[in-house]
């Protein structure tokens, strides 16, 4: 049981560590002090629910229909370049780090925004449902529980660090410039996934 719960731990963390428009996202709210423990919860929780689906085997049924992989990657690219766009429109504001000047937005936007990130974001459904519910399939049955919940913990703990640091750290790094930085590296991550969602879907579409 520890064995594998290490194991999904470990898997978990590493896939979903990497830089990824969750994280960039969860990064920004932190900055601003928005809700941020509320958006690493969300992001944590959907993780969750995914992992679970994914070991009792959602990921095997998703991989048996590209339909469904080809619809989610367009409508995440579509959602992930207007995302983009909003950071990039905030490069030429004059917001800043410091706490009364950051303009924040109410809970049920930055939690329909948190949803929309997490879950129009086929990647996200790569990692957890079809990776780590593809790996966690091969465990035997009384050790997939141990794998889930070892995926699981790392997620919670991650996205809580990130949110906790950058809360942590705004008031250090209160200056336009900083700021200017974040949006900056938001706008390229979620057009940089964008990107790699696309380019599969058009090179099938030239080729076929």
């Amino acid at each position: 049981m520890f064995l594998s719960y290490a194991t999904g731990f470990g898997l978990g963390g590493g896939l979903i560590i990497a830089i990824g428009a969750q994280n960039a996202f969860v990064l920004g709210q932190g900055l601003r002090r928005n809700h941020p423990m509320m958006v690493a919860f969300v992001c944590a929780l959907c993780d969750a629910v995914l992992i679970a689906a994914g070991v009792a085997g959602l990921g095997t049924l998703i991989a048996a229909y590209p339909l469904l992989t080809t619809m989610a990657a367009w409508g995440g690219a579509a959602f992930l370049i207007w995302y983009g766009f909003g950071a990039l429109r905030r490069l030429f504001d004059t917001e800043t780090l410091a706490e009364e000047h950051i303009t924040k937005t109410g809970w049920k936007a930055v939690l329909s925004t948190t949803l929309a990130v997490t879950l129009l974001n086929p990647h996200v459904y790569l990692d957890t449902v079809v990776m780590l519910g593809g790996i966690g399939g091969q465990f035997p049955a009384d050790e997939r529980l141990g794998f889930a919940l070892g995926a699981m913990t790392a997620s919670f703990v991650w996205f809580f660090a990130i949110a906790l640091g950058a809360s942590w750290l705004a008031p250090y790094v209160a200056r336009p410039i900083t700021w200017k930085i974040v949006d900056a590296l938001t706008c390229a991550v979620m057009w940089l996934v964008a990107y790699s969602l696309l380019v599969p879907e058009i090179t099938a579409l030239i080729g076929g």
